[in-house]
């Protein structure tokens, strides 16, 4: 089918990019620069718009069968709520505007995982959790939570839409072009002395979540949330260095850093944004770095049917994509 791809220029973006047009899918993408692409565009069309604006999306849109929707604001330094509705919730509202415009029935919609509450080892979550905190007092997740109810309340205003929504947990592989997640790779990348928060994530690789959003333009049932996430993969941040380290061939020491020097440095954190300045160091993340994170995939792999790829082979695709780009 024709599909229209925003937020092609981010970490899933463009592996769900490469996964539609190996399945053959025609590919419309719609980018603010033609040059945050890093793959040859070749076998797709790209339409530029630096102002992202409704007549951009009505002319992207226009003879396109499906919209899978990308995009997203993930810097978690931003001071206000407000900083992220533009895209992740009110970009929502104006794509589904477009494709009630020109009669499109499906939307493929990527959130985060984060807007259903983290389960436990023992009782995973799945898709029926409500929110909780820390993650329900962070302005990332809640905009997306948003993003979701204007989905939702798209389906009720326009009834033909078929949307599907894809919560994916915490992604790692090739592409992380500013890098995004990567960064928690990186900053223990080759240290001999690491210290590590007691928390952990619901980690999976990227190309699975591109996997997932791609069969669920076909296999989706309209209405329905679907956690993405690597059942193996639910480790602590520790455990992810070590493999990192494993992967990467050095050793490294990692020690679990107390609960109170990181919620220390939080509070300094807040202050500094309270004075206006933007900084990722927060009361609000630190505490999202203290909890263990356990999502119940099942649901997803029956209905969606996307691969478990080993998190070591996200973490080597992670650098030598990273590698090849500094050669270039």
């Amino acid at each position: 089918m024709k599909v229209l791809l925003l937020g092609a220029t981010g970490l899933l973006g463009h592996n769900v990019l490469q996964r539609l047009l190996a399945e053959g899918h025609r590919v419309v993408v719609l980018v603010r620069r033609r040059r945050s692409l890093r793959i040859p565009v070749t076998g797709f069309e790209v339409l530029e718009s630096p102002s992202f604006d409704n007549d951009a999306l009505l002319r992207a849109a226009e003879g396109c069968e499906a919209v899978v929707n990308c995009a997203g604001v993930t810097d978690m330094s931003l001071l206000h709520l407000e900083d992220y509705l533009g895209v992740n919730r009110d970009l929502c509202v104006r794509v589904i505007a477009a494709m009630k415009h020109h009669g499109i029935r499906r939307l493929v919609h990527v959130s985060t995982v984060n807007t259903i509450g983290h389960g436990t080892e023992s009782h995973p979550a799945d898709e029926s959790q409500p929110m909780r905190p820390p993650f329900a007092d962070s302005f990332y997740a809640r905009s997306k939570r948003l993003g979701e109810e204007a989905v939702q309340e798209g389906m009720r205003d326009y009834p033909g839409l078929e949307a599907v929504i894809i919560n994916p947990g915490y992604m790692l592989g090739a592409y992380d072009v500013k890098p995004s997640s990567g960064r928690m790779l990186l900053a223990a990348y080759r240290k001999p002395l690491m210290f590590a928060p007691r928390g952990g994530k619901a980690f999976v690789h990227v190309a699975d979540v591109a996997q997932a959003a791609v069969n669920a333009l076909e296999r989706g049932v309209p209405g329905n949330r679907y956690i993405v996430v690597n059942s193996q993969a639910c480790m602590s941040i520790k455990e992810l260095y070590r493999l990192q380290a494993a992967v990467c061939g050095y050793r490294q020491r990692v020690v679990t850093a107390p609960d109170w020097l990181l919620l220390a440095a939080g509070r300094v954190g807040d202050l500094l944004r309270l004075m206006g300045m933007k900084t990722q160091v927060s009361t609000c993340n630190i505490r999202q770095l203290l909890v263990r994170e356990y999502y119940d995939n099942h649901h997803g792999l029956c209905d969606l049917g996307f691969p478990e790829t080993p998190i070591a082979d996200a973490i080597r695709d992670f650098h030598s994509w990273k590698n090849k780009q500094t050669e270039i």
